[in-house]
């Protein structure tokens, strides 16, 4: 493995500055990276008390698009399940919906479709996540909607070398350094080198495999710039070989550091002092496919979550949708979201929750009032911040 000496100071520098880059994209690209806007709109006295408040279950806590998309299980099957779950809380799966709706009208923004697509993206999405909620179908495929066919087409037929030529741009044992990845300091080599030895990560790696009693080998790491929200945060990609030498399986892990949820976790739910432990119990919750592939573990003093790459997990690019795929997009995804929390539902729970979001609708328009003026709300708020941080962000480039 490679090392550099300690240059912390121009890491972060370069970081923050990608970061501040990604959110300048586009409106959407804002609202996907600023998970603490959202909360921060959400902790007004007047919002909470128009919201309404659903059974106590495990949410994703930055439900946006993408953070949505296929995901593979231990055995290969793939399904669109939530891919993302570092903010999941105990809390109200209201939050989850609101987060959703406003990804999928900054979509809606970004692909220049009118205000009525909009709003009929709102009514699929209500009626999506109450069929799955409830263990019926969406009444939708993947296939019905061009971008989300074509991505999982594609996740069907990818494999380790199509994983390798794409994070690491070979299929040899090594993770060439460069833009996306950086030399390990000292002590990081250290610590994933003893990280390695540790009983959990070999069980990680039996319950991959399916089998026990293989050598495990760390065989090349480097720090890892990616993602948006993640960026300044401890994130490594680790190579492994499992397996005699002659005959070794490589697989690639992504170690990323687990901080505090914006998300507010509801009044009675457990509090997780490991944020690591948190989000790999809300995985397992949430996205069965994704939790199996992971587990918590401490690195350099902080707690992170080391989880396998898997060749058929991808995201959904949600660019350029046309009126109708927009709208079967807003009833698939919420219907994955709607399961997601179904399963965590008593049948009484589900009943006062559908219930709950079928009440108070909007004059004219088929989904409730809270979540409609919710999230104009939110795209105004989003919009003018996004403005401003492009402003900021280009006032700092041209000082710099």
């Amino acid at each position: 493995m490679k090392t550099a000496k300690a240059n912390i100071p121009d890491r972060r520098s370069t970081l923050d500055q990608q970061r501040h880059s990604k959110m300048a994209e586009s409106a959407h690209a804002y609202v996907r990276g600023n998970t603490k806007r959202f909360y921060e709109w959400l902790a007004s006295d007047a919002v909470k008390a128009s919201l309404p408040s659903g059974p106590d279950v495990w949410i994703c806590g930055d439900c946006h698009t993408g953070n949505l998309g296929p995901v593979a299980d231990l055995h290969g099957n793939i399904d669109i399940e939530i891919r993302d779950v570092d903010q999941t809380v105990i809390g109200n799966p209201a939050h989850d919906l609101l987060r959703l709706g406003l990804s999928l009208a900054m979509a809606a923004r970004s692909s220049d479709l009118p205000g009525v697509t909009t709003a009929l993206m709102i009514e699929e999405m209500i009626e999506g996540y109450i069929a799955r909620l409830t263990g019926h179908s969406a009444n939708i495929t993947p296939n019905e909607i061009e971008p989300i066919r074509r991505v999982m087409r594609l996740a069907g037929t990818r494999q380790w070398k199509h994983l390798a030529e794409e994070r690491i741009e070979d299929v040899t044992p090594t993770i060439p350094l460069g833009r996306r990845y950086w030399a390990l300091e000292e002590p990081e080599r250290t610590a994933l080198e003893n990280l390695f030895q540790e009983e959990k990560l070999h069980r990680l790696v039996e319950g991959i495999r399916g089998r026990t009693e293989e050598q495990v080998a760390l065989l090349d790491a480097a720090y890892w710039m990616k993602g948006c929200s993640s960026l300044g945060k401890l994130r490594f990609a680790a190579l492994i070989g499992v397996g005699k030498k002659k005959h070794r399986q490589f697989h690639l892990l992504d170690i990323k550091e687990a901080t505090a949820a914006a998300a507010p976790r509801a009044l009675h739910a457990l509090v997780y002092e490991d944020h690591a432990e948190r989000v790999v119990t809300g995985a397992r919750a949430l996205s069965p496919f994704l939790g199996d592939r992971m587990i918590a573990a401490q690195l350099l003093g902080k707690p992170v979550i080391v989880r396998e790459l898997r060749p058929q997990d991808m995201k959904f690019e949600l660019n350029r949708l046309t009126r109708e795929d927009a709208i079967r997009t807003a009833r698939l995804m919420a219907g994955v979201v709607g399961r997601a929390h179904g399963r965590q539902m008593k049948p009484a729970q589900r009943t006062a929750w559908v219930k709950e979001l079928r009440s108070r609708h909007t004059r004219g328009l088929d989904a409730p009032r809270w979540l409609w003026s919710s999230i104009l709300d939110l795209a105004a708020l989003h919009e003018a911040a996004y403005l401003e941080h492009c402003r900021l962000y280009a006032l700092g480039g041209a000082a710099a």
